[in-house]
């Protein structure tokens, strides 16, 4: 699985998902469940098709996966996902988005194929820092008992495609939430855990198929 990791956004290194469409074909299904905290409506609808705009105009043909269509219906979700190779996770709240993903079992299917070269992940603040092990630290800057799906826990493990932390809008003081992620490296660093910074621009690549790891 190809990851395409962004701070903010699509990120400066679009050439990389251009190529993939090159590579594979241009179709890719859009998450917006950290986004669930907030009611339906044409403020949340325009928010997620301005940010979707961007996909187009890379040259993708994108389409809406909302998890909560397929909370406890795992092998509907697998059926659907039959025809996408590529993801594309918006950014909000890591712990709303980590529950709709456990509720839906995406988590189970992410690492059922994170062997397998012919899927890309991608996404930017929350749809990456949920890849991690743990999701303590993020605590600080998204509210994790925000539970609009009355899920009842707080699930602090994340999905375990990385060993670190991912640290968005980190020194992007145009962020409102850079300020809080210094408080989130504070903690990470006190307690010994991994973490790497991002600012907003920046992303990580990550191609499993020949292990490269890079911040660009």
């Amino acid at each position: 699985m190809k990851l395409y990791l962004s701070s903010y956004r699509i990120g400066e290194k679009k050439l990389e998902l251009e190529n993939w469409i090159k590579e594979h074909d241009n179709r890719i299904l859009v998450i917006p469940n950290a986004l669930d905290m907030f009611a339906d409506g044409e403020r949340k609808t325009n928010g997620i098709v301005d940010k979707c705009n961007e996909l187009t105009q890379l040259g993708f043909n994108y389409e809406i996966l909302d998890l909560r269509d397929y909370f406890n219906k795992y092998d509907l979700l697998l059926k659907k996902l039959e025809k996408f190779k590529a993801f594309y996770v918006l950014g909000g709240n890591v712990f709303v988005l980590r529950r709709a993903m456990k509720l839906s079992g995406f988590d189970c299917f992410l690492k059922e194929n994170y062997d397998n070269p012919n899927y890309l992940y991608s996404g930017f603040s929350a749809g990456i820092c949920v890849l991690a092990s743990d999701l303590h630290g993020i605590h600080l800057v998204d509210d994790p008992n925000i539970d609009p799906y009355n899920f009842g826990e707080i699930i602090w493990e994340g999905i375990g495609l990385l060993n670190y932390l991912p640290v968005p809008h980190y020194n992007t003081p145009s962020h409102p939430e850079s300020e809080k992620m210094y408080d989130a490296v504070d903690y990470l660093k006190m307690n010994n855990l991994d973490y790497k910074t991002l600012k907003d621009g920046e992303v990580i690549i990550i191609e499993k198929n020949n292990k490269l790891n890079k911040k660009l």
